[in-house]
């Protein structure tokens, strides 16, 4: 196992921080990298928001789920599935561009998310913590509003970095599902019951797994914040294609 996939295998989110600045340098780094990802027609279909003032990182830690952590990490970057900038260039150049649709913003979503995962593997080469924060897609009014997006410009993740604590170094980093459920050969093979408590029983510790699944469907699945995101996703995909 060679040293990048050591860290591919031991990275993990991190959501208490160390009280120590991320060199600028370091930053550029993140950033370079992430701008060298993997992109659809080299298209870059993604817009980096880089939040560094403190009050709209206090706002963001609210929105997203009244998570305070976010507003305590040394950096903050949002990647936005950006449909705007091909669309206006193709204005100006007179080519009588179609409106962006459903295809392109997942296309963009993509692109961007690329881009956050080259983010996130450069921190931890770099000794940095990071942790996704898929809130940044509720409450989309409010944070189209928040942080400017024009009409065909979506918050695809969010990104909090920053020095992790010894404990969050410590920490055991949560079971995954053993691959023989996740990767499927030459096609999509349905698990069955059996599979699928097996698939998930890695995950559930000293719980039952029925009492485990149950609490998790409650807290995570029928949560009135993934409803919400639901809702507010749909609202915004109704600007794709019309």
């Amino acid at each position: 196992m060679n040293e990048t996939i050591r860290q591919l295998y031991e990275r993990k989110s991190v959501r208490v921080f160390a009280d120590r600045e991320i060199p600028e340098e370091c930053k550029n780094l993140i950033l370079g990298t992430a701008a060298m990802a993997p992109t659809a027609g080299n298209q870059q279909l993604y817009t980096i928001l880089d939040i560094t003032d403190p009050e709209l990182k206090e706002k963001l830690s609210e929105s997203c789920d009244h998570q305070p952590f976010i507003a305590k990490a040394k950096m903050v970057l949002i990647f936005c599935a950006d449909c705007q900038k091909w669309y206006d260039a193709f204005g100006d150049t007179g080519c009588a561009p179609r409106k962006p649709g459903e295809g392109d913003l997942l296309l963009a979503v993509s692109d961007a998310v690329i881009a956050a995962q080259n983010a996130v593997v450069a921190a931890q080469s770099l000794g940095i913590g990071s942790c996704y924060i898929g809130d940044i897609m509720e409450n989309c009014e409010l944070h189209r509003e928040m942080l400017r997006l024009p009409e065909y410009v979506f918050p695809a993740a969010m990104l909090v970095f920053g020095y992790p604590t010894r404990q969050q170094q410590e920490r055991t980093k949560p079971a995954r599902g053993d691959r023989k459920y996740i990767v499927h050969e030459n096609g999509y093979h349905k698990l069955d019951a059996e599979e699928r408590k097996n698939l998930f029983a890695p995950k559930t510790g000293e719980k039952e797994y029925e009492e485990w699944m149950q609490a998790f469907c409650k807290r995570k699945y029928n949560s009135d914040f993934s409803r919400e995101m639901t809702r507010s996703v749909a609202k915004y995909l109704e600007n794709f294609g019309k």
